[in-house]
């Protein structure tokens, strides 16, 4: 069984939470189905808004899918989040996905 299968077991059963959410986005992400990861993403925000690990998941995953636009939305917003929570890191990772993100814009 993938960890997708045991991961949506979970789901079935009743368990939901961010990090349930933000693991399925990222398995999704890993696989190349950016429209699931970002479905699963979303819905680990909504759990939790200040998970800066999703917000940087779901930018990258906006950004694989050419929503350059929303990516660089996205990944503004969790750069405010992640250094709010003193994430310096994510908030360094999410700045280099925007500028890429505002890179492809401009070459539009």
């Amino acid at each position: 069984m993938s960890i997708i299968e045991n991961l949506h077991g979970m789901l079935e059963r009743g368990i939901d939470s961010a990090l349930l959410r933000y693991s399925l986005g990222n398995e999704f992400l890993k696989i190349g189905d950016a429209d699931a990861a970002i479905s699963h993403l979303r819905e680990a925000l909504r759990f939790d808004g200040e998970y800066s690990a999703a917000w940087k998941a779901l930018g990258r995953a906006l950004a694989s899918t050419g929503n350059h636009a929303e990516a660089v939305d996205v990944l503004g917003h969790g750069i405010e989040v992640a250094e709010r929570r003193g994430d310096v890191q994510a908030a360094k990772e999410m700045g280099v996905f925007r500028k890429r993100s505002l890179q492809a814009l401009d070459q539009n």
